[in-house]
């Protein structure tokens, strides 16, 4: 937090600042202190310190108490997105026409972008299947794509060098095809078997991507390529391999 009230503020101690004003929230009743934890780290003696952190969303709620003149194009951006949001609440399709457009200001190919939206609506289906029948919450849906993908390309995102980033959006065009092929297949066989529950939606989630590996190591063999690239969209010089 002290490193936020730095950059926002124009205090020449940023620690004093925040102390100060997380005193005056918590006389005041506010909620946003409840963003913060300490968590220990290592202060510029060395040492591990008592640090007051937050997450993104912490951080945003805390700028909107912030009274400085840096912190006002954030509390813009906050209310615009705010404000975005419920027009997409109101007509969904709003979201999927910006998030085309997002797509194309990052320098995606037209024929990547469709075929990532058709991808986006059967992750949709499948997870609203998974919802539907018990599959748990995000952890869950987390191993069950793992398992869809292991079984698809025998990869994670470590095979790409990614980290925290969406793999999908590091796909080249017959990867996309392949994951919608495996997920399409694993929310059919969800119906058809009427699988409820954790274990067996795993199941249906290892047999759904194991078509799409077949069908992988098929084209594969007819090729004599491999159908996986390391290639990612991080990378300046790999910015066309959507194209490829």
């Amino acid at each position: 937090m002290v490193d936020v009230y730095s950059a926002l503020t124009e205090s020449l101690d940023a620690g004093a600042y925040w102390r100060k004003l997380k005193q005056r929230l918590i006389e005041e009743g506010s909620e946003v202190v409840t963003f913060c934890h300490e968590l220990k780290l290592e202060a510029p003696d060395g040492k591990l310190r008592g640090t007051d952190c937050a997450n993104t969303e912490g951080v945003f709620r805390i700028i909107e108490s912030i009274p400085s003149p840096k912190a006002e194009p954030f509390k813009r951006w906050l209310a615009r997105v705010g404000y975005e949001r419920v027009q997409e609440i109101e007509d969904p399709e709003l979201a999927t026409r910006r998030t085309r457009a997002l797509y194309k200001a990052k320098g995606y190919p037209h024929g990547w972008i469709e075929k990532r939206m058709r991808g986006i609506e059967i992750r949709e289906t499948l997870t609203d299947e998974w919802q539907k029948r018990n599959a748990g919450g995000d952890r869950e849906y987390a191993i069950l794509t793992a398992e869809i993908c292991k079984a698809t390309f025998d990869m994670t995102q470590k095979y790409k060098g990614l980290d925290r980033e969406n793999l999908r959006d590091h796909m080249n065009d017959l990867e996309l095809i392949l994951t919608m092929l495996g997920e399409a297949t694993t929310t059919k066989f969800t119906k058809d078997r009427d699988s409820q529950g954790f274990p067996k939606l795993k199941v249906d989630a290892k047999d759904g991507g194991d078509v799409a590996g077949r069908t992988r190591k098929d084209i594969e063999q007819r090729s004599g390529k491999k159908v996986v690239s390391k290639e990612n969209f991080k990378l300046p010089e790999v910015r066309s391999f959507a194209k490829n």
